[in-house]
């Protein structure tokens, strides 16, 4: 399985991967986990990625692909993937396409998860509560949104017009949008 989750932030997309990840048997690659690893890593690289997530930017796509594609072929060797949060531009996904499918590591499924804002905010915020993120204010968060409409809700378009996209309300408990994936994963 080589699935990528499509959603704005607060959509469940680290909760449904890895709920897809042990369901398939593959690897959930969560970009946003994978990069503050770098942030926290006091590297030139490493405080250049904390600088853009502090501010709710995306990172540069160049830097995005130099981190995230040896570990999406990684997971290939070991049966897939299940991709959550790159890409996130329709540059990145076209770079990244390219070279997926000179390495033969393309999608099979991409599983756009849609929520109002309001819902998001809210489940953000209590994640912010929860589990002490700082990239989680309000301030933020109403940042990250725009920037999810600007940047990445065209790739919605590019996947459906690559034939490869499936959409599932995120609104709903976490079993009843693992059991709507599953459904129109195996109904492509």
């Amino acid at each position: 399985m080589r699935l990528l989750l499509l959603a704005p932030p607060g959509a469940g997309k680290g909760t449904q991967g890895d709920r897809l990840a042990a369901r398939f048997g593959v690897e959930h690659i969560a970009a946003g986990d994978i990069l503050r690893d770098q942030a926290r890593a006091d590297t030139p690289a490493g405080r250049e990625i904390a600088a853009y997530q502090q501010r709710g930017d995306l990172v540069p796509d160049q830097i995005v692909l130099e981190v995230m594609m040896p570990r999406v072929e990684k997971a290939v060797e070991h049966g897939g993937y299940i991709l959550d949060g790159f890409p996130r531009t329709l540059s990145q996904a076209t770079a990244a396409a390219e070279i997926a499918r000179q390495r033969g590591l393309t999608l099979d499924h991409v599983v756009y998860l849609h929520a109002p804002d309001e819902v998001l905010t809210r489940r953000m915020l209590h994640r912010a509560e929860q589990d002490g993120r700082g990239d989680d204010t309000a301030e933020v968060i109403a940042y990250r949104l725009r920037v999810f409409d600007q940047a990445t809700r065209p790739l919605i378009d590019y996947y459906r017009g690559r034939g490869i996209l499936v959409e599932v309300e995120a609104d709903q408990t976490p079993d009843a949008v693992t059991g709507d994936i599953l459904a129109a994963v195996s109904d492509v």
